[in-house]
C-alpha cells in the first residue's frame, strides 16, 4: 500500500488524457520518498452514471483517494498529498481553468489489524535495485 484511486467522470475522457494523469500521480508518489515502489497501485476508474453539482453537461469531476499503510505522521502524508495533488493539478489545467470541473484528494489510513495483504511483488522489487523508469 499505498492505493490511489482516481474516479472521474466520462465527459473528463475529452478534456485531459487520464492516462498521463496516472502517470503524473504515479511519479509524483515515488518521487516523493515516502511510499515503498513495490507498493504503489494508481487506477482509474469511469463514472458511468454520475451527476456533477448543478447537472450541467460541461461539469466534469476527478476525485482520488489514497488509501495508505499506518505509520506516518500527518505532516509526512500532507506533505506526500500535496505533491500528488500538484501532479494532479498540472495534468488538469485545462479542466481546472473552467468553472466546471472538481478535482479532490482524500488520504485514508487502514488499520493494520483490518487489513490483509499477499504480495511477492515485494519480494521481488527488494531483491533487485530499483531501476530509474523516466
Amino acid at each position: 500500500m499505498p492505493h490511489l484511486t482516481i474516479e472521474y467522470s466520462p465527459g473528463l475522457e475529452k478534456r485531459a488524457d487520464v492516462a498521463a494523469l496516472c502517470q503524473s500521480v504515479h511519479a509524483a508518489m515515488k518521487a516523493c520518498g515516502v511510499f515503498p515502489l513495490a507498493g504503489i497501485r494508481v487506477r482509474a476508474f469511469r463514472a458511468d452514471v454520475c451527476i456533477v453539482a448543478d447537472d450541467l453537461p460541461d461539469n466534469d469531476f476527478a476525485a482520488m483517494t489514497l488509501c495508505v499503510g499506518a505509520g506516518r505522521d500527518t505532516e509526512t502524508l500532507q506533505r506526500a498529498g500535496q505533491a500528488i495533488f500538484d501532479a494532479a493539478r498540472t495534468v488538469l489545467a485545462g479542466p481546472l481553468s473552467t468553472p466546471h470541473f472538481a478535482l479532490s484528494l482524500d488520504i485514508r489510513v487502514n488499520d493494520p489489524a483490518l487489513s490483509w495483504k499477499d504480495t511477492p511483488i515485494h519480494a521481488r522489487l527488494t531483491a533487485q535495485p530499483e531501476k530509474d523508469a523516466s
